[in-house]
């Protein structure tokens, strides 16, 4: 439903605006000066844990998230919550408490916020973050041959809904959570230096729209993978970028305990969306089965980045991202474009 409200929404036509929502990136970018510009994201939700602490945490790490993946380093951010009139304000003080720990982590400030009183409660933020404009990372201009490394594991819906249902281990419950509540930051610090961070290519930023790879960047693609989950944030960058992608699924790594999640049907109803969004544009092969199935379907809270790289500079960043202890793995490659645009094997 959104795609399609989106779709027939005018597109900016301020020539600063480097990166808006023709190609549903991870945040928008702005144009301040020829060194300077500044990259923008929002988002919120419900609660997927019960400890109010840990739920600001995590949702701090994810909204932070969409500034790392566009090779950005926040710098401010505004609060959102939604919060019963007859709640505790105990509660919400250590949700406060609890993002700011993160915020603090990432070198962000909380410079203000706005809240409102609602019955479900609701929390998350507005960040805004700094980038030079020719070094942005885009989720669109991946290339044939091109290596895909994930970090991260997956599988934090599958553990959150059977937390909902009062079926998930501890250890699940406590992988998931020091996933969904680790920065993406030190992973994108480690893939800016193969990128060659501080040494501008002369390569401008695609146009919105475009796909158009910078010949001297290492990296062509980067998104992170939230809500949409693997294949859907993986089909906007094969759409976005003329390309087909081809995952193995023995190589995807899942959080602990996600996998008998899957088996046991504690499937969130993002889940299912996915999938329906997503029907057309997948292919598995025969032998993939059915929980590696939902795993890629899966909708992320505060996920890991999915890069396209250049297969000759793939080793040179797994061992950037292994020597600041960011798990990180090859799960698969882009090809020439097909139908349909996603291939598991």
């Amino acid at each position: 439903m959104l795609d399609s409200v989106l779709s027939r929404l005018p597109r900016p036509t301020d020539p600063n605006v480097l990166v808006g929502f023709d190609t549903s990136d991870d945040a928008g970018v702005y144009l301040l000066t020829p060194e300077l510009a500044i990259v923008q994201t929002v988002d919120f939700f419900t609660p997927i844990v019960d400890d109010p602490y840990q739920f600001g945490a995590i949702a701090a790490a994810n909204s932070l998230s969409d500034v790392y993946a566009m090779g950005g380093r926040p710098i401010s951010a505004l609060s959102i919550v939604g919060f019963p009139p007859t709640g505790d304000p105990g509660v919400m003080e250590q949700i406060l408490r609890g993002g700011h720990s993160k915020m603090d982590e990432a070198g962000c400030s909380v410079v203000g916020g706005h809240s409102i009183r609602d019955d479900e409660l609701k929390f998350g933020y507005a960040v805004t973050g700094v980038i030079h404009p020719q070094r942005v990372w885009r989720n669109v201009g991946a290339q044939p041959g091109d290596v895909l490394i994930f970090t991260k594991a997956l599988g934090t819906g599958l553990i959150s809904t059977a937390l909902k249902n009062g079926k998930a281990p501890h250890e699940s419950l406590a992988a998931s959570t020091v996933s969904m509540t680790r920065l993406n930051r030190d992973a994108a610090e480690a893939l800016l230096e193969i990128d060659g961070v501080g040494q501008p290519s002369g390569c401008p930023p695609s146009v919105s729209g475009q796909a158009e790879a910078c010949p001297t960047r290492a990296i062509h693609a980067v998104t992170d993978i939230t809500g949409f989950g693997l294949l859907g944030h993986a089909q906007e960058m094969a759409a976005g970028s003329g390309v087909s992608l081809e995952f193995d699924h023995r190589q995807i790594p899942a959080l602990p305990g996600a996998l008998d999640a899957a088996r046991a049907g504690f499937l969130a109803g993002g889940l299912k969306n996915n999938r329906e969004w997503l029907e057309g544009c997948v292919e598995f092969a025969a032998g993939v089965p059915e929980e590696a199935r939902h795993l890629l379907y899966d909708p992320q809270t505060s996920g890991g980045l999915l890069v396209a790289i250049a297969p000759a500079r793939a080793d040179a960043a797994l061992a950037a991202l292994a020597s600041r202890n960011v798990p990180a793995c090859i799960v698969g490659k882009a090809l020439t474009k097909r139908s349909p645009l996603l291939q598991v094997v």
